[in-house]
């Protein structure tokens, strides 16, 4: 059993870790590095505007770590934005919000469906105007369904995704180490972009897409690759995980293992 990590370093390490203690096989894989966007004056004018929000979306510690800057080099402070209730996406947002002195609600499930769900959208009033820190091309799903509530959006996109070239660099490792392990091989995707670069990364090599085990991050997900499947022809398999933490993965992983 290969078990593929395709999450950011920074997101990777406490599942790698947790993993090798526990003896399974691992590559670190990243098919996703994020990059700061300039401050320039689109965002400028976004981060004035965020007094007028009712509620702040935060969708990574990355997130967290450039929107801070960026408050800070705009010259807005936090008690400017005592009204606001901040929604973290998962625990590891949550904690990184928790270091400036921030409570946030937290979904059951981490993906846009779970934050949907929470009782606020439901009980606060008034609600007219969300802020989404966020990187390029994510959270898509969870905008356009605010705006079908009316809500006004915020759209503070704070960093982009790239696939580092490292990993490209690196596929004949994770060729050659497939070929030494049995499967299963599992891989964990996260997110939509790390799914299209992970396509993109493996183009060419259509029977190794197949032979993996894809973990997905929500619901969601794991419709688009079961779309995908029929699109692309390919039988693969797909798991729904609602959180990524790694005592949930290894205790996954444990229940695979006595199953093969």
């Amino acid at each position: 059993m290969l078990f593929i990590n395709t999450r950011p370093p920074e997101r990777a390490q406490a599942l790698t870790q947790c993993l090798l203690q526990a003896n399974y096989a691992v590559i670190d894989l990243p098919v996703l590095a994020l990059r700061d966007k300039a401050l320039d004056a689109e965002l400028i004018s976004l981060f004035q505007s965020l007094v007028s929000a009712q509620v702040i979306v935060v969708v990574s510690p990355k997130a967290v770590e450039v929107g801070m800057r960026y408050l800070a080099e705009t010259g807005i402070t936090l008690d400017q934005l005592q009204h606001i209730q901040w929604i973290a996406v998962g625990q590891t947002t949550a904690h990184a919000l928790s270091e400036y002195g921030l409570i946030s609600l937290i979904p059951e499930v981490e993906s846009s469906e779970g934050m949907l769900n929470l009782p606020i959208f439901d009980q606060l009033q008034n609600l007219q105007t969300i802020a989404f820190w966020r990187g390029e091309g994510g959270r898509q799903f969870m905008m356009q369904q605010c705006q079908q509530r009316g809500i006004e959006i915020l759209n503070v996109v704070l960093y982009e995704r790239y696939c580092p070239i490292s990993s490209v660099q690196q596929l004949p490792q994770l060729l050659q180490a497939l070929n030494q392990h049995r499967p299963p091989y599992v891989v964990c995707i996260s997110s939509e972009a790390s799914w299209r670069n992970w396509l993109t990364l493996l183009s060419g090599h259509e029977t190794v897409i197949a032979a993996c085990h894809y973990w997905v991050l929500g619901e969601r997900l794991e419709q688009l690759l079961k779309q995908d499947q029929k699109s692309l022809n390919l039988a693969f398999k797909v798991s729904c995980l609602h959180q990524l933490k790694p005592d949930v993965v290894l205790h996954k992983l444990e229940q695979l293992k006595r199953e093969v």
